[in-house]
């Protein structure tokens, strides 16, 4: 399948045949369960304090029956406001957990390497989506060729005014500006200093962003990848496909190297 490439100014610079692997059907299920295993990966381990709940004098009666009353330990002392009531042991007030988190838990999510690999090829595949692109919420009005493939000039840019041009020309300024119209959030976390949430418009994908990272760095929701560092946590924010994203064309040439068990397969029923 060929698509129409563009220059930094906007206008049309040919077209280029797409790789085997935007053929790779689109699987909602595999993106969402790479999603879910990858985020795993930057989870904290969290317990609880050995003597949690319990670093107070209770005791319940000895011996525990024929007394009449609960077996449940009570706080001892010779007056105060917690004295006689039940403490210490689980379902009483300022008790232990009955049964707290432990550090120990295994919170490290596996997934098989040719899942992994079919998840984000089925990412890569969905950006040529439109439907998919415009159902996540992006602003796309004008632009009708996707995936969205730009010449290699768009590597070498290292300033914000640039690139802010590029995407004017692209017709993806109307989707960074999706972004200003946010509501700010109140409660806890506008307590916390999280009372706007950035959220994500356009994603760059090139062969070499270290220049083109510093320009974007600016710029609110956008973000740029190399090919090798590319994830479905990129394409997928949130397990939700798909992202728009815009490829240079050497980002294209590294796509179709990447080899998948599904792509040979795909060759050899051609």
């Amino acid at each position: 399948m060929k698509v129409t490439t563009f220059t930094t100014a906007g206008t049309k610079d040919g077209e280029m045949e797409l790789p085997l692997i935007f053929s790779t059907p689109f699987r909602r299920d595999l993106i969402h369960k790479a999603w879910t295993n990858i985020t795993s990966h930057k989870f904290q381990p969290q317990g609880r304090h050995p003597s949690a709940g319990q670093d107070v004098v209770a005791d319940s009666n000895d011996p525990p029956t024929g007394q009449g009353v609960a077996r449940v330990a009570r706080s001892r002392g010779g007056g105060g406001g917690r004295q006689g009531q039940g403490a210490e042991v689980a379902s009483t007030r300022g008790g232990r957990q009955a049964h707290p988190p432990i550090v120990g838990k295994v919170i490290y999510k596996k997934l098989n390497k040719k899942e992994n690999k079919l998840a984000l090829c089925s990412a890569i595949a969905a950006t040529a989506s439109k439907d998919l692109i415009k159902a996540r919420g992006h602003k796309i009005q004008g632009i009708e060729s996707f995936p969205i493939i730009v010449s290699n000039d768009i590597e070498s840019i290292s300033k914000t005014s640039d690139i802010l041009k590029i995407l004017d020309a692209l017709n993806l300024t109307q989707d960074t500006k999706r972004l200003e119209s946010r509501k700010s959030r109140s409660g806890q976390a506008r307590l916390r200093g999280r009372s706007k949430k950035v959220g994500k418009s356009v994603l760059i994908v090139t062969k070499e962003p270290a220049k083109i990272s510093k320009a974007i760095s600016a710029l609110p929701g956008v973000e740029v990848r190399g090919v090798k560092d590319l994830s479905v946590i990129d394409l997928a924010p949130g397990s939700h496909p798909i992202r728009l994203t815009v490829y240079s064309k050497s980002a294209i040439e590294e796509i179709a190297k990447i080899k998948s068990t599904h792509l040979e397969l795909m060759v050899k029923l051609q």
